[in-house]
């Protein structure tokens, strides 16, 4: 998990913004427009973003139907002080 982590978050255009919907999710479940309107993102943006994490396990939606919350995935869950750390280094 903590390659994939270093892959999504720092490795790749866009993980600045997965990283806040991971930390958004983290403290509670959104739907894509929730997310959307909290982090101040494009709609298209963040399902776009969702996909990528949920095709990775960090992010569970339940079936695919509009306005279904978002979760992280217990292994995201059991991983997230190694997320911390990641974004921690990026930030420095």
């Amino acid at each position: 998990m903590k390659r994939v982590l270093w892959y999504l978050i720092a490795g790749s255009r866009g993980g600045k913004n997965r990283a806040r919907i991971i930390e958004a999710i983290h403290d509670r479940p959104y739907n894509i427009n929730q997310l959307s309107k909290e982090l101040d993102l494009d709609y298209k943006t963040v399902q776009h973003h969702i996909k990528i994490l949920e095709d990775h396990d960090v992010v569970n939606s339940g079936t695919e139907t509009y306005g279904n919350m978002l979760f992280l995935s217990n292994r995201m869950e059991e991983n997230y002080s190694t997320f911390l750390e990641i974004l921690s280094k990026m930030r420095n």
